[in-house]
């Protein structure tokens, strides 16, 4: 198939460029080079395939998407702004991006249909994953207030003060939107769905949890945890965690998640769904902390925890991941000791301007951090 990815450029769509072409597919990106990421020459990336052809350009503008429509049989939409914290003051540009760009490019859809397209959706519209109580009842865990995390009591609590515990979170969990950001994947899973219905196009959305691997943006704090984490490393510094450290989480390889977008185009039984894409192994921000300093081998650094909390963070969410198994026939293949050591060799010369301390700053000024 001729493939166009929106967002193609990033991380994530350069490794699925590549898996595409592995496979015989043709692949062409619309991306708008944004300085947050690509910095402020706005330069075609080094890591992005020869064979992809890059055309620049925003995806909120009609008359290029219907121009980079042409002649193609398959969509990856991955077009999105990224950032919980960020997303929460820099509400009208998430939302112009995320929102905007998807109902735009489905816009065009609407007139040059395509036989398939999968968008990106997250993590991030579970809110708090999916919890029982202590007599194994499942509970719907609602957002901890202000009040208690300024106490330094992090786990989520019932109505008895007893904590819930954690459970993997399957797609019919209840969203529960705690960020703009949150809210903005939300619709572009919506939408999309919604359109695709409607226009007799086989839409797939996939739930990336929290995705890592070589290209990420090492200076664009709002890029991921394992990427801000590497950057601190780098630049011989420890690695700054929010609360206890003990919060739960899932991390999936960038090369798991480029397979399962392939995946998910050649599956015809896909179409309408929406899938968990992750390891599946619940994993404390702590420890992920502490086994990448290992792998980049800066044994004399230990994470450092801030005790302080972030405006549309949650506690823990992570994945039940037997639906993409399945239907896609997916497995994780890239264990995380694994994917720590190839990020490691790939960070072996890589430089990266450390901005987590700007990031908490812009946040504090705002209220948004406590």
């Amino acid at each position: 198939m001729n493939v166009l990815v929106t967002g193609g450029a990033g991380f994530i769509g350069a490794h699925l460029a590549n898996e595409l072409l592995r496979h015989g597919h043709s692949v062409r990106v619309l991306d708008s080079l944004v300085p947050q990421v690509h910095g402020p020459d706005r330069h075609r990336p080094s890591y992005l395939n020869p064979d992809v052809e890059l055309i620049v350009g925003d995806v909120r503008h009609s008359e290029t998407v219907v121009k980079v429509l042409d002649n193609i049989d398959a969509v990856v939409n991955l077009v999105a702004l990224v950032g919980v914290g960020q997303s929460m003051y820099q509400i009208a540009e998430y939302t112009s991006v995320n929102n905007l760009g998807t109902a735009t490019l489905l816009q065009a859809l609407s007139t040059h249909p395509v036989k398939c397209m999968i968008v990106a959706s997250s993590m991030s519209i579970y809110g708090e994953g999916l919890y029982q109580d202590s007599s194994g009842r499942i509970r719907k865990a609602t957002n901890r207030p202000l009040e208690q995390l300024r106490m330094g009591v992090w786990e989520v609590l019932d109505e008895r003060g007893e904590p819930l515990i954690p459970l993997p979170t399957p797609e019919d969990k209840q969203p529960a939107l705690a960020s703009i950001y949150a809210l903005s994947k939300f619709d572009q899973e919506r939408l999309s769905l919604l359109v695709g219905g409607a226009y007799g196009i086989p839409v797939v959305a996939l739930r990336f949890f929290n995705t890592y691997g070589p290209f990420q943006a090492l200076s664009n704090p709002y890029t991921g945890v394992l990427s801000n984490f590497a950057s601190r490393v780098l630049n011989g510094r420890a690695p700054l965690i929010f609360e206890d450290g003990l919060q739960k989480r899932d991390f999936v390889s960038v090369y798991d998640v480029a397979r399962a977008c392939r995946l998910a185009l050649e599956t015809p039984a896909a179409a309408g769904m929406s899938f968990n894409i992750s390891n599946g192994a619940a994993m404390t921000v702590k420890e992920v902390a502490e086994r990448t300093i290992r792998a980049i081998g800066r044994t004399d650094l230990e994470p450092e925890l801030t005790g302080k909390y972030r405006c549309g963070d949650i506690r823990h969410c992570f994945a039940d991941i037997s639906l993409a198994r399945k239907v896609l026939g997916w497995e994780p293949q890239v264990s995380l000791e694994k994917g720590l050591n190839d990020l490691a060799g790939w960070l072996e010369g890589q430089t990266a301007i450390d901005r987590a301390m700007d990031a908490r700053a812009e946040l504090a000024v705002r209220g948004l951090m406590a």
